[in-house]
C-alpha cells in the first residue's frame, strides 16, 4: 500500500483506508489507549488524581509535535511506510484526538461532580433553612406556635395581647 500525500486527502475514511493496520506498532498505540482510558475511568472518584492524569494527557498532547518529528526522523526502526507527515495529521489522528477524548470524558466527570457537588450544597442550605425557620416559631414560653406574620407585627397584635 503506498502511502496517501496530504493534498490527496478527501476525507478522515479516506485517509484512515490507507493505513497499513497491521503494522504490530499499531498495536502497542492501542494498548497504550486503551491503558489511558482505562485509567481515566478508574479514577473517577479520586479527583487529586485525576487532575494528575488529566494534565498528563495535555501535555502528551502538547508534546505531540516533537513525537511527530522524532518518529518522522526514525519511523524505519518500527514502521514499514512514513506516516508522520510534516503538518502532523497523522499523529492528530492516532494519537491526540483518543487522548483529547479522554481528556473531554474527565471534564464531563468534573461537570457531573461539580452538579452534584451544587446539589448537595442547595439542599443542606435548605434543611439548616427549615431547621431555622422551625427554631423560630417556638414561643418564649417553649411551646410551638405560629411566628406572627408581617401584618401582625406591623399593627402590634399578637397572640400575647389577647
Amino acid at each position: 500500500m503506498q502511502p496517501i500525500r496530504t493534498d490527496e486527502i478527501t476525507g478522515l475514511w479516506s485517509y484512515l483506508k490507507t493505513i497499513d493496520w497491521t503494522e504490530p506498532w499499531f498495536a502497542g498505540l492501542a494498548l497504550f489507549h486503551v491503558v489511558c482510558a482505562i485509567t481515566t475511568f478508574l479514577t473517577c472518584r479520586h479527583h487529586t488524581l485525576q487532575g494528575v492524569v488529566f494534565a498528563l494527557f495535555l501535555m502528551l498532547v502538547g508534546c505531540s509535535e516533537y513525537i511527530n518529528q522524532f518518529a518522522a526522523q526514525h519511523w524505519k526502526k518500527f514502521s514499514r511506510q512514513q506516516y508522520f507527515d510534516s503538518n502532523g495529521l497523522f499523529i492528530s489522528v492516532v494519537f491526540s484526538v483518543p487522548i483529547l477524548i479522554n481528556c473531554l470524558v474527565i471534564v464531563v466527570l468534573w461537570l457531573k461532580m461539580s452538579a452534584d457537588l451544587m446539589r448537595n450544597i442547595r439542599r443542606k442550605q435548605l434543611q439548616q433553612g427549615a431547621r431555622k425557620e422551625g427554631e423560630a416559631t417556638v414561643d418564649v414560653d417553649g411551646d410551638k406556635g405560629q411566628t406572627p406574620s408581617s401584618c401582625e407585627v406591623a399593627s402590634g397584635d399578637s397572640k400575647k395581647d389577647n
